[in-house]
């Protein structure tokens, strides 16, 4: 089974997310979004309301030796959880 939960992303937008009872996820660029349900789900024992994502694409960069280099592709997820539920991140 491929691992659609990457991390938890702990940013500043992340942590005001948070005052909305919603996190921030990094998953699997193929996750869709019932897939990203079941997973968080089954992994932290919530109830998830809606999934919403984004994807962020693969940039070229130039390193300081002048060689040029690709970031990875990876996708975020902002999963809004039921009333009263909480992810604890350790």
């Amino acid at each position: 089974m491929k691992t659609i939960i990457r991390k938890v992303s702990m940013t500043e937008k992340g942590a005001l997310l948070g005052d909305k009872n919603q996190y921030m996820l990094e998953v699997a660029p193929s996750a869709t979004k019932p897939q990203i349900r079941a997973a968080v789900e089954a992994e932290f024992g919530v109830h998830v309301e809606s999934v919403n994502t984004a994807n962020y694409r693969a940039r070229s960069v130039t390193t300081r030796t002048r060689h040029t280099t690709q970031t990875q592709a990876w996708k975020r997820a902002i999963v809004t959880l039921r009333d009263g539920e909480r992810i604890e991140i350790v």
